[in-house]
């Protein structure tokens, strides 16, 4: 019941979980939903910028900027000179804990309750803090133990493992490139609404046709159909290669 391609390569796993954390007066939830965004913007490549984490929670810079000395004395955050600062082996176990928690969430709310890939982003970041870990693995016996989120996304093990991601941009393929769409961003309905109108789904075959210059339209075919779209779209939709 896998919700993509299976993906060897995997990370180091990590200690058992840790639990209930509150420091320094800031609630639980906020201090699980700053460790997971340091980990979407390193596993993204991106530098875990004060700025960076604040545009990803939609919160001020200044707010930013004192979560991250408690979390940094209470050992979650190390501060890097010049880059700002990561998550250590202790943040890393919970921003991966909260991870789980929400793709499984996401997972159960499609199969179980038929809603749309655009409409369980949302509430899976509400419901990831209130689950207990009993419940989370109830769900993951109960969809079969699924390895991908229904975006294509690795979806942690319960000792912190995760696969790597899968496949590249298709902005980054070349004409006459071919392959499987592998997995998406999920935090903005409006943008899978938009895929779900080009016929674009986890497990799509497409070929690219043709890419315009200096960033124009990506021209692709899919079965029968040919679609375009923006480079910048195309940023957001991964596909693994294929030769067919």
């Amino acid at each position: 019941m896998n919700a993509g391609p299976n993906v060897p390569e995997r990370e180091a796993p990590m200690a058992g979980w840790e639990q209930n954390h509150e420091t320094a007066g800031m609630p639980q939830t906020s201090i699980e939903d700053l460790l997971k965004a340091v980990y979407g913007l390193e596993a993204a490549k991106k530098r875990p910028s004060t700025k960076a984490v604040a545009d990803v929670l939609g919160v001020q810079m200044a707010s930013v900027t004192g979560m991250v000395k408690n979390l940094a004395a209470e050992g979650l955050l190390e501060h890097v000179p010049y880059h700002g600062f990561e998550l250590t082996a202790k943040g890393r176990e919970l921003a991966l804990r909260m991870l789980r928690r929400h793709r499984l969430i996401e997972l159960f709310l499609i199969q179980t309750l038929g809603l749309g890939w655009d409409e369980v982003h949302a509430d899976a970041e509400v419901m990831e803090h209130a689950v207990s870990d009993q419940l989370v693995e109830r769900i993951y016996a109960y969809l079969g133990k699924p390895e991908f989120d229904p975006h294509g996304s690795p979806i942690p093990d319960s000792d912190g493992a995760v696969a790597a991601r899968s496949g590249v941009p298709i902005a980054h393929l070349a004409a006459g490139d071919e392959g499987i769409v592998s997995e998406v961003e999920d935090e903005d309905p409006e943008f899978l609404r938009y895929l779900s109108s080009l016929g674009i789904k986890i497990g799509s075959s497409l070929r690219v046709m043709a890419k315009d210059p200096y960033g124009g339209l990506v021209r692709l075919r899919m079965g029968r159909r040919r679609i375009s779209m923006g480079t910048e779209a195309a940023e957001r939709v991964r596909v693994a290669r294929s030769h067919v």
